[in-house]
């Protein structure tokens, strides 16, 4: 297997095609590159493409498109920004910044599609806009209308028009994928020349879950890739990136299990996600394929050593990572589901499988009450045990910055490597807002340090999000990714538990599944190896309308 190298302090690392069992560290010219983007050129170099950012600790002045160029998909130079100071589109506002640039090849010449953030239009109405240039390293000028222009939100506001890839199918029909997590992702079709779309746009990946739209052809299926979760904090980002799949470029997208990315209770089948080495925050995808017909997966992460620029806390240092992109089945993952690698032999990432159950840690609530291994902290009275489940309405409460108000009901875990399952029964509804209502699993440290999985209304959306919580610079920081899709009212959950041989650390990955035989999981997240967290159960996020929690059993076994 081949291994990506680690990306050192102030170094940008990649993995080359041509390194097959070597790590190489790239020539060092950025700090951050972050919502990366690559393409072959004419003249035979790889060219990079970032978002608006400093490249290098302390740059006080962002570098507007920053562009590199490489030989080899591995050592990289600084070829200069896209676009100068003051340079911007009639359509863009003079406080506009560019983000997630999309290049692509238009016959003779090159197109740019970039994240206008701010317009002429009123504060807060982005746009997608579009440059264009006589090779990959410009000079770009930029197209004076918008491509997509701002879209009102229908209350007032705007709907984020972020984060522009494209799509040429084998008719020569190009296509503009778009958006974010206020509105969601869409597709619009493009004109002949690119720069303006044409007909009815279609919505193809629902609001509140899913941004960084980026879409291939393979084998006559058309692959959505789209990050979810929180791009930029800090240690905890949970950042990832999951696909769907369609014949039309058009959608349905769905995903390995046949669950839409369309609807509340989104599906999408996981790419890549933290695996428990230094890299989280692993999203914002692109592809490229080499002369070989390898795949590579381009994307940027955090070191969740040194997650920002400036430390302790400024901007996200995300630097740009490639790493191999493997089919397995029809569906895209990276380095066949090991995902980042950080220079070492971090096959991390397992698939885990319950064998031998562990009774003596586990329960099964057919008592009148929770036995005696169970500890509460900040009882409940209102939990109680009955017919056969633990019955726990959802407190109005939360554990995540400085609330810490919430029970957690909590017993002593196994030593060594198990996993920790629940079914759990929660109706949260459909569509309608209910922020945060969950219940879930808990690996539990203290109020500021644990890992929770559980089911959440996420404002429209029904996720399943496995949050961390760590304390950080005198602060805490809280992140979280997605891990699988909960289902109707009845959805199960697993924490499988591996103690890291190299350092000590507590992995947790979370475990999804809508019928207790079919399970999606997840990504990782660790607590450090001088704790004892213990496992357990919590319910909270909000007490309107009231809902009650059940619990079928916390059961325990080996793997």
């Amino acid at each position: 297997m081949r291994r990506l190298t680690a990306a050192l302090a102030a170094v940008l690392v990649l993995l080359t095609p041509a390194a097959a069992q070597a790590d190489v560290v790239s020539a060092s010219f950025a700090d951050t590159f972050a919502d990366p983007m690559v393409v072959h050129g004419e003249d035979g170099f790889w060219y990079a493409y970032a978002t608006t950012d400093p490249l290098r600790e302390g740059e006080k002045v962002p570098h507007r498109i920053p562009m590199a160029r490489s030989r080899d998909l591995s050592t990289w130079t600084y070829v200069g920004d896209a676009f100068a100071a003051g340079q911007r589109p009639a359509f863009a506002a003079e406080n506009t910044a560019f983000w997630a640039p999309d290049v692509r090849r238009a016959g003779n010449h090159w197109i740019m599609y970039v994240t206008v953030t701010e317009t002429t239009v009123a504060p807060g109405a982005s746009a997608i806009g579009a440059a264009t240039a006589p090779t990959p390293a410009g000079p770009w000028t930029f197209v004076d209308t918008p491509v997509v222009a701002p879209r009102p939100s229908g209350n007032g506001g705007w709907l984020w028009t972020f984060d522009p890839a494209q799509l040429t199918t084998p008719d020569g029909r190009k296509y503009l994928y778009y958006g974010s997590y206020f509105g969601g992702i869409w597709v619009s079709e493009l004109s002949r020349d690119g720069l303006r779309t044409v007909g009815t746009a279609t919505r193809v990946a629902i609001d509140n879950k899913f941004e960084g739209a980026y879409v291939v052809r393979r084998h006559g299926w058309y692959y959505l890739f789209a990050s979810s979760a929180n791009c930029c904090a800090g240690p905890t980002t949970g950042y990832s990136v999951s696909a769907g799949r369609s014949r039309d470029p058009r959608g349905p997208f769905v995903d390995k299990t046949g669950q839409s990315l369309n609807v509340s209770r989104a599906g999408g089948t996981p790419v890549i996600a933290p695996n428990g080495n230094r890299w989280v925050g692993t999203g914002h995808n692109g592809l490229v394929t080499d002369a070989r017909g390898q795949d590579w997966l381009v994307y940027h992460a955090i070191d969740r050593g040194d997650p920002y620029l400036d430390e302790p806390f400024g901007i996200n240092e995300r630097p740009m990572l490639i790493d191999r992109l493997d089919w397995i089945g029809g569906w895209p993952t990276v380095r066949a589901g090991a995902w980042a690698s950080d220079g070492r032999d971090s096959g991390s990432v397992f698939e885990p499988r319950p064998g031998r159950a562990l009774p003596a840690y586990s329960d099964e609530f057919r008592g009148r009450a929770v036995g005696a291994a169970w500890t509460f902290v900040r009882p409940d009275p209102a939990a109680s045990v009955s017919r056969g489940a633990l019955r726990w309405p959802v407190q109005n409460a939360d554990l995540t910055g400085m609330s810490n108000n919430a029970g957690v009901l909590l017993r002593d875990a196994p030593a060594g490597s198990w996993i920790a399952e629940t079914k759990l029964t929660l109706d949260l509804g459909e569509d309608t807002v209910r922020n945060y209502q969950q219940a879930g699993l808990i690996a539990y440290a203290g109020d500021d340090e644990f890992a929770r999985l559980s089911a959440v209304a996420i404002w429209n959306t029904r996720q399943v999000e496995f949050g961390h919580e760590i304390p950080y610079a005198g602060a805490t920081s809280y992140g979280g990714n997605i891990a699988g899709t909960p289902g109707r009212t009845t959805t199960w959950l697993r924490l499988a538990h591996h103690v890291d041989p190299r350092n000590g650390e507590h992995e947790y990955r979370a475990g999804v599944s809508r019928d207790g035989r079919t399970w999606t999981w997840g990504g990782v997240w660790t607590l450090p190896a001088d704790t004892t967290p213990r496992i357990g159960l919590v319910a909270h996020g909000g007490a309107t309308p009231a809902v009650t929690a059940s619990f079928d059993y916390l059961r325990f076994s080996r793997w």
